[in-house]
C-alpha cells in the first residue's frame, strides 16, 4: 500500500502533467486563435482593395491568362497570400498555387459569404485547395460585372511558402532551446512541489510510524520512544503529535491506575474475606456446639451461645452492608439530596442512638454546645451516616470512662463539626492510610465487632460527596480528632 506521501507525489504529478498539457494546449490554442484572428483583421479587406483597383477585376472582365499572370505577381508581392478566383457556384477558375498542389476543385462558399456580411465574425476558417481536411482564414471579395455576379476573389492568409517558412522557424534551434528550456523549468518545479509535500508529510509519517508502534507495544509508553512536539505551534501536525503524547500518557496513566485499583481489589477482598470469615465461624461454632450438646448445655448456656450467634450475624449483616455502601459509592451511582436544616436537631438525635452504648463503657458522650442553633445546607441522610461512623469508631476506640464530644463551631460561612475522643489514638505511620478500605490500625482496640476501615472509607467518600473534606488531627495514646465543613445558612 502507497504511503501519504506516496499518494500525493504520484496525484501532484497527474495532476500536473494534465495541467501542464491542458496550460499548453490552451495557451498554444489561443496563441493561434490570437493570430489568426489579427491576421484576418490586418488583411480582411485585402481582396476587396485588390479587386477594386485591379481594372481586370473590377470590370468583371474574366481573361484566365491574365488572372493568372495578375495572381503570379501578387504572390511575388506578397508571397505569404494565394489568390483564387471562383465561380458564383464556389468552382475554382483561376489560382496562383502550384497547379500540382491543388487537391480542390471547388470551394464551400458559405464562409465566404458570411465573412463579406458580417466582417466582425473573425477569425472565419474557409476549405484550403491545397488540402482536403484543412481550413485557412481568408480574405474575399464579390465580383460583379454590371449587376451580375461573375464569381469571387478568394485569397488564403498564410499560403504554402508562409506554412514552409513558419516550420521552418518552429524548428529553429532557439526556439527548441527555449521550449527544453521551459519543460526543464517545469520538471524543476514539479521537483520543488514533491520536496515541499516531502517536508510537510514526513511529520505526518513519523507520527503515524508513531501510532503503529505504540499499538504493537498494546499502549505501553516505555517501550516506545515518542517525539517530542513543539506545543503552542500554529501547525496541526504538531498539535495533532501533541495530543497524541498526551493522550497515551493519559492511557498510560489509567492503565497504572486500573492496575493498582485491580491490586488494591484483591488486597481488599482478601481482608474482607477474613473479617467475613471470623463472625461467620463463630456463629457456625456456637450453633454447632448447641446442635451436638443440646441436651447437655444448661439454659444460661444456650441463652449465652444463642446471644452470641446472633450478635455475631448482626456484625456479619453490618459488614455486608459497608461493602455494598462502600461498592455503591465507589461506582459513582450517588444522589444527593440538599436541603436546608437544623444541624443541633440532628446531632442531637444521633447522639441519642449511641447513649446507651457509651453508658455501658461508662464513657461521656457530650455535644458542645448544648444548644446548638446553626443551619445547614446538606444532605441529612448521608451527613448522618458520616457521624454516625465517625461517633461509633470514637467510642471503640476510647477505653472505660474516656470522653468523647461532638464540637460545634462556626468559621466565618461554614459550619465546622469535630467528633473527639482521648482514646488509643492512630501513630503518625497510620495516619496516612485511615481512610483506605484496607487499613487496620496497628493500634486498634480488638473487640468483638469486625471492622475493616470501612467506616472511615466510607465517611470520607461521602464527604467528598458533599463537596467537603474529612480531615484527622490524632496522637497515639491521646485520642483522636474527625472534623468536616458545612454550609452556613445565615438568618
Amino acid at each position: 500500500m502507497l504511503s501519504l506521501y506516496q499518494r500525493l507525489a504520484l496525484s501532484v504529478c497527474c495532476a500536473f502533467v494534465i495541467m501542464a498539457s491542458l496550460l499548453f494546449y490552451w495557451s498554444n490554442s489561443l496563441a493561434e486563435q490570437s493570430k489568426f484572428q489579427a491576421e484576418q483583421k490586418l488583411h480582411l479587406e485585402l481582396a476587396a482593395h485588390l479587386a477594386h483597383d485591379n481594372p481586370l477585376l473590377q470590370d468583371g472582365v474574366y481573361d484566365k491568362k491574365a488572372l493568372e499572370n495578375l495572381f503570379h505577381s501578387l504572390m511575388i508581392l506578397g508571397p505569404s497570400f494565394e489568390f483564387y478566383f471562383l465561380d458564383p457556384a464556389g468552382n475554382i477558375i483561376t489560382y496562383s498555387a502550384d497547379p500540382s498542389k491543388i487537391k480542390r476543385q471547388s470551394v464551400e462558399l458559405s464562409p465566404l459569404v458570411a465573412l463579406i456580411a458580417n466582417p466582425k465574425v473573425v477569425p472565419m476558417f474557409g476549405d484550403d485547395p491545397r488540402n482536403l481536411n484543412k481550413q485557412k482564414i481568408f480574405s474575399a471579395a464579390p465580383i460583379y460585372r454590371g449587376e451580375n455576379l461573375q464569381g469571387y476573389l478568394y485569397v488564403i492568409i498564410g499560403g504554402e511558402i508562409y506554412d514552409s517558412i513558419f516550420d521552418q522557424v518552429k524548428n529553429d534551434v532557439n526556439l527548441q532551446q527555449y521550449s527544453t528550456l521551459l519543460i526543464g523549468s517545469l520538471i524543476l518545479l514539479l521537483l520543488i512541489l514533491l520536496a515541499v509535500f516531502r517536508y510537510f508529510t514526513s511529520p505526518i509519517n513519523k507520527l503515524a510510524k508513531e501510532m503503529k508502534a505504540i499499538k504493537a507495544a498494546k499502549f505501553d509508553q516505555s517501550k516506545v520512544a515518542l517525539s517530542q512536539w513543539q506545543q503552542g505551534k500554529n501547525n496541526e501536525v504538531h498539535m495533532l503529535g501533541t495530543t497524541f503524547r498526551e493522550m497515551v500518557a493519559q492511557i498510560n496513566l489509567q492503565l497504572a491506575q486500573l492496575t493498582e485499583n485491580d491490586r488494591i481489589r484483591r488486597e481488599l477482598l482478601t481482608h474482607l474475606s477474613h473479617d467475613l470469615r471470623t463472625p461467620l465461624a463463630t456463629m457456625q461454632g456456637y450453633i454447632e456446639t448447641m446442635v451436638i450438646k443440646g441436651d447437655q448445655l444448661s439454659t444460661q448456656e444456650q441463652t449465652e451461645y444463642l446471644a452470641t450467634a446472633q450478635r455475631n450475624s448482626m456484625q456479619l449483616k453490618r459488614l455486608i452492608d459497608q461493602i455494598f455502601e462502600l461498592a455503591h459509592l465507589e461506582d459513582g451511582q450517588v444522589t444527593v439530596n440538599l436541603e436546608t436544616f437544623a444541624i443541633g436537631e440532628l446531632l442531637h438525635d444521633i447522639m441519642a442512638k449511641f447513649a446507651l452504648k457509651a453508658k455501658n463503657k461508662n464513657i461521656h458522650l457530650s455535644l458542645q454546645p448544648q444548644q446548638c442553633r446553626f443551619i445547614v445546607y446538606s444532605d441529612i441522610a448521608k451527613l448522618e451516616r458520616i457521624i454516625t461512623n465517625l461517633l461509633e469508631n470514637a467510642i471503640r476506640h476510647t477505653n472505660e470512662n474516656g470522653e468523647v464530644a461532638i464540637i460545634v463551631s462556626q468559621l466565618t460561612d461554614k459550619v465546622k463539626v469535630a467528633v473527639t475522643d482521648n482514646g488509643s489514638g492512630i501513630s503518625k505511620e497510620d495516619i496516612a492510610y485511615i481512610f483506605d478500605a484496607r487499613y487496620r490500625a496497628s493500634n486498634a482496640i480488638e473487640d468483638s465487632t469486625p471492622h475493616a476501615g470501612l467506616g472511615l472509607a466510607i465517611s470520607q467518600k461521602l464527604s467528598r460527596i458533599l463537596n467537603s473534606e474529612l480531615l484527622v488531627d490524632s496522637k497515639l495514646g491521646l485520642g483522636s480528632n474527625f472534623s468536616l465543613s458545612l454550609q452556613l445558612v445565615k438568618h
